[in-house]
């Protein structure tokens, strides 16, 4: 008796599909928008993707106990994914609250000359 069933296979093998997927495209946006804060959350989440192949071969081989530590790897990935997804996400925050002061100022730039001249 296998540890999982065909459909509980379709759902882990495209979520870690869709997750592949979304790491990709979060990286070429990275790239389109010259922001390395998008490219450092394409690389946060990686250890979930770990996590995410740790459970799939653990359950590929019926969850045999030889290769358990598989599941203390995939807690572990869990744990750290979380944390660096964590980290890039304020980073993303952080550069998008840089941006919006740099934005704010070049406009007050602009205006105070305009504002200088008429007084």
């Amino acid at each position: 008796m296998h540890a999982l069933s065909i459909p509980t296979w379709i759902i882990h093998i495209s979520s870690v599909i869709e997750w592949i997927a979304a790491i990709w495209l979060i990286w070429i946006y990275g790239e389109v928008s010259h922001n390395r804060a998008w490219w450092a959350l394409s690389v946060a989440m990686l250890p979930a993707l770990i996590s995410a192949m740790c459970a799939c071969t653990w359950h590929f081989f019926d969850n045999t106990e030889s290769i358990e530590w598989l599941v203390t790897l995939q807690a572990t990935m869990t744990l750290v994914g979380n944390f660096t997804l964590l980290a890039a996400g304020w980073w993303i925050w952080r550069c998008s609250q840089s941006g919006n002061e740099q934005q704010i100022s070049e406009e007050g730039d602009r205006i105070s000359p305009t504002l200088k001249e008429s007084e």
